[in-house]
């Protein structure tokens, strides 16, 4: 199965104007439902359709996501970033099709209000929660098996982690 290829994918860093990032907690994880410090969080992320531009991709999966594309991309992580499915999902997960991702990752500025942000616009609903995080958080929550792409992404972004 280590020959299946990578889904190419986007990701969003979502800054509010205090500098902190958006997260959200995934429907379909353990913990899903529960008390607010359970659960897989995760940044806005999703796959880049046939002949489409990653920007275009990061906009149009934030509105499917998270309700809204208010925003404005405000950086670019210079490379794209993989990582693999746990051997037990691999030719399970994402159609069968793929052994993980490879994501192009992005910083943009929101540029709405809170209630701009509505997780029940395109069902089934991937989340069931949200909130915004100080950056140099993000890689301690449980983010699943992206805690090293969290990682980087925290380190490189963090001069975006700013109040604007």
């Amino acid at each position: 199965m280590t020959d299946l290829p990578y889904r190419p994918n986007v990701g969003a860093l979502l800054f509010n104007r205090q500098g902190k990032v958006l997260v959200a907690r995934r429907t379909d994880m353990d913990g899903a439902g529960g008390p607010p410090d359970q659960g897989v969080w995760q940044c806005p992320q999703g796959g880049i359709d046939e002949g489409e531009d990653p920007q275009t991709a990061v906009l149009r999966e934030l509105h499917e996501e998270i309700g809204t594309n208010t925003a404005e991309i405000i950086g670019t992580y210079p490379e794209w970033l993989s990582y693999d499915l746990p051997a037990h999902l691999i030719g399970k997960a994402l159609g069968g099709r793929y052994r993980g991702q490879t994501q192009k990752w992005f910083a943009l500025r929101f540029l709405g209000q809170d209630s701009d942000i509505r997780l029940d616009t395109h069902l089934p609903a991937e989340f069931d929660m949200w909130k915004w995080v100080p950056l140099d958080r993000l890689p301690l929550l449980n983010v699943g098996i992206k805690k090293d792409i969290y990682t980087q992404l925290a380190t490189y972004f963090a001069p975006y982690a700013i109040a604007a």
